[in-house]
């Protein structure tokens, strides 16, 4: 063989090898595209380069392989399910108690499903891995969440942390509930106990005018007619 069809065979091995890297480096980025979603897209746009956010990904997902993960028992899912009706029902009275029991539930669910419970950050790394699709309804919560304690939330903030939280949960849970339904779901419970509370004061305002009238006719004496007057004012004469 001589040296020019060994550098052409060099050369064409360099280029199968080159093509080879290039397809496998793009089916691992699509798979990490695939995988993390719009957490995906989160990281590269905070992270130094493209390059480094895939390496945070993948380390996420080495440290995800080491947790044991859980499922719940038709128990527990039970137990934490009647929780969050609960809270739900609260809203109406108490929208920032509700907000904080909501996040409490759900970094109890996190735990009984194998997840570290520590700090926030590394909460939403372990949950990005399997639940990177309803990750930013966490974050949003958390982020009210973190106005409500300074009481800085409004109450339509308030409502929609509730909403955000239930997805998250639901996922958590195994229950399949989209954001549109959970959002439809607690507006409807809100507006149930909003409409029960508009009428009982319906009804409070109707007894209070309804007890005024009995006052005032009791207050005021009944009025006679004059030619009954006059006619006893004679005969008295």
């Amino acid at each position: 063989m001589t040296t020019t069809q060994v550098l052409i065979t060099i050369v064409a091995l360099l280029v199968i090898a080159a093509i080879g890297y290039g397809i496998w480096f793009v089916t691992r980025r699509r798979a990490l595209q695939h995988r993390f979603g719009p957490e995906y897209d989160r990281a590269v746009a905070e992270g130094d380069s493209r390059v480094a956010a895939e390496r945070e990904l993948r380390e996420r997902e080495r440290r995800h392989a080491e947790l044991e993960l859980r499922d719940l028992t038709p128990e527990a899912r039970a137990r934490y399910t009647a929780a969050w009706e609960e809270i739900q029902a609260r809203f109406l009275d108490d929208p920032t108690a509700a907000v904080r029991d909501a996040d409490a539930l759900v970094t109890d669910l996190v735990a009984e499903r194998g997840y570290p419970s520590g700090e926030y950050e590394e909460q939403v790394a372990h949950l990005s891995v399997e639940h990177a699709r309803t990750l930013g309804h966490y974050r949003d919560a958390h982020e009210i969440s973190l106005l409500s304690d300074r009481g800085e939330a409004t109450t339509e903030q308030l409502r929609q942390a509730v909403v955000h939280y239930r997805t998250l949960f639901s996922d958590l849970l195994g229950t399949d509930v989209t954001p549109g339904a959970a959002a439809a779901h607690t507006e409807h419970h809100t507006e149930h106990h909003t409409e029960h509370h508009a009428e009982d004061r319906v009804e409070h305002h109707a007894d209070a005018r309804t007890d005024a009238r009995t006052d005032d006719d009791a207050a005021v004496p009944a009025q006679r007619d004059p030619e009954d007057v006059a006619h006893d004012t004679s005969r008295r004469s």
